[in-house]
């Protein structure tokens, strides 16, 4: 494979290939050096860091999810309540907004000042944030500065979580070890599943135990405020691991990047639109099943809150279940092989999927499962490569370009998209439809675009060529 080397990296004094930004390359892909005896255990140290930070910003994102019909019917007008539940979309789509400004802010601070200290500032925004909607008072209250304030709080998570993903991505990835990075990598999307778990059981014995007023009157307040206690934890650890060799030998070489978002976009523009392409069926099909498909069982199909909670749980337990299966085949197979697999399956598998959860509990039960198994197999590879695709001084700064990109545009909207399809179509299979052509999309981008980045060296500074 060739490269390009446009970009301006200085040389090391000992030569191409003796500095320290390759010493270690052949045996942990950018990871901690070959014969580090405390390897295993710093390595321990960095999944447990990953993992409950990572665990952290998401069960504080997914808490809005968690509780979306309840927040409808206190934060807007009840004379429409599908214009109330399109009106709470429309909140958690703006929350999306901010997460550009996040990915160029975290993406330039972690490629600049370090992986680890963007990391601990991107968890403590998060958990301020969601302390703070918990704290909310309704617009029974406040009127209509009540949703205002709901959407700025929600505007923090947004910015907060714009840099979160990518950046706990490139953190893990420059410490894996060589052939088992996608497994090391799996942390990232198998602690979103978690927190997943986490929430929807946390909603499920809320809506389940509590009557209507004592739920809206505290009960859905429970998820956000535990953001505190998480967040003090998420930090601490963070705060307490030393930075990645690469960013380390990056600095000894004086080749970290002085404004890496419009280096990254200038030289590796290829790598961000490919990636955009890609993710936007990742992006869609998890929101679909995490954070859409509570509110459309209990709102469209017809199934109580409790049901809906319990089928949410199921799925994003299979999820969670399927992301250390699903890394180990990547590291195995290939980024690509996997990426075509996923997107084929949500083509050929959603309409199918839909139709099952309108059957009944069973059929909803079996259905969200393998929509949850398909967004697995492409997650555990889409992290691991968006990694690999970039050169280690724009890697925080490239991934966040394209992966935020599909996340805003795609992921965010994917709620009000599918409520707004379902109404104006008038059957509950149409969101199935959006998915499946977004999917076929994808699978035309890693097709024709994608180059296999399961070799690749983390610790290299070219860029791919053609």
């Amino acid at each position: 494979m060739t490269t390009d080397s446009t970009l301006p990296v200085p040389a090391s004094p000992s030569g191409e290939g003796s500095g320290p930004l390759r010493e270690g390359a052949g045996a942990s892909g950018g990871g901690t050096r070959p014969g580090d005896a405390h390897a295993p255990r710093v390595r321990r140290k960095v999944a447990l860091a990953t993992a409950v930070g990572n665990f952290v910003e998401w069960f504080d994102s997914g808490a809005y999810a968690i509780m979306s019909a309840t927040i409808a019917s206190l934060f807007f007008p009840q004379y429409d309540k599908t214009a109330a539940l399109l009106a709470t979309w429309a909140v958690f789509a703006g929350g999306f907004i901010a997460r550009p400004i996040g990915a160029a802010f975290f993406g330039r601070y972690g490629d600049r000042i370090g992986r680890n200290r963007m990391l601990a500032l991107s968890v403590l925004c998060m958990s301020g944030s969601t302390l703070l909607i918990g704290l909310l008072p309704s617009y029974a209250t406040l009127g209509i500065v009540a949703p205002v304030l709901l959407f700025c709080l929600r505007a923090v998570q947004g910015f907060s979580t714009g840099g979160e993903y990518t950046g706990a991505s490139a953190f893990i990835m420059e410490y894996a070890p060589e052939g088992r990075r996608a497994r090391y990598a799996s942390v990232v999307p198998l602690t979103v599943g978690l927190a997943s778990v986490a929430g929807a059981l946390t909603g499920l014995v809320i809506t389940s135990t509590l009557d209507e007023s004592a739920l809206n009157s505290w009960g859905w307040r429970v998820p956000f405020l535990l953001a505190g206690p998480l967040g003090l934890i998420g930090l601490y650890l963070r705060s307490r691991i030393e930075d990645t060799p690469v960013f380390r030998a990056m600095e000894q070489r004086e080749a970290v990047q002085e404004a890496p978002l419009r280096e990254a976009w200038r030289v590796c523009r290829k790598q961000v639109l490919t990636l955009f392409g890609y993710s936007i069926t990742n992006a869609v099909g998890y929101y679909l099943m995490s954070s859409y498909m509570i509110a459309y069982m209990s709102e469209e199909v017809g199934y109580t809150k409790s049901q809906a909670m319990l089928v949410g749980f199921v799925s994003m337990l299979a999820y969670s279940a399927a992301c250390p299966l699903m890394a180990a085949a990547s590291d195995r197979y290939g980024r690509r092989p996997m990426l075509l697999a996923a997107c084929g399956g949500f083509a050929v598998a959603t309409l199918p999927v839909f139709w099952l959860i309108g059957t009944g509990i069973a059929g909803a039960l079996v259905g969200t499962a393998v929509l949850a198994v398909l967004v697995a197999v492409i997650g555990t590879s889409n992290v691991p490569a968006m990694a690999e695709m970039f050169p280690g001084q724009l890697r925080a700064s490239g991934s966040a370009l394209g992966y935020t990109a599909a996340y805003v545009l795609f992921g965010g909207t994917a709620p009000f998209v599918a409520t707004g399809l379902v109404t104006a179509v008038g059957s509950p299979l149409a969101p199935g439809f959006y998915l499946m052509g977004l999917a076929v999309v994808s699978a035309l981008v890693v097709l024709f675009s994608f180059r296999e980045t399961l070799r690749l060296p983390l610790t290299r500074t070219s860029v791919l060529g053609e």
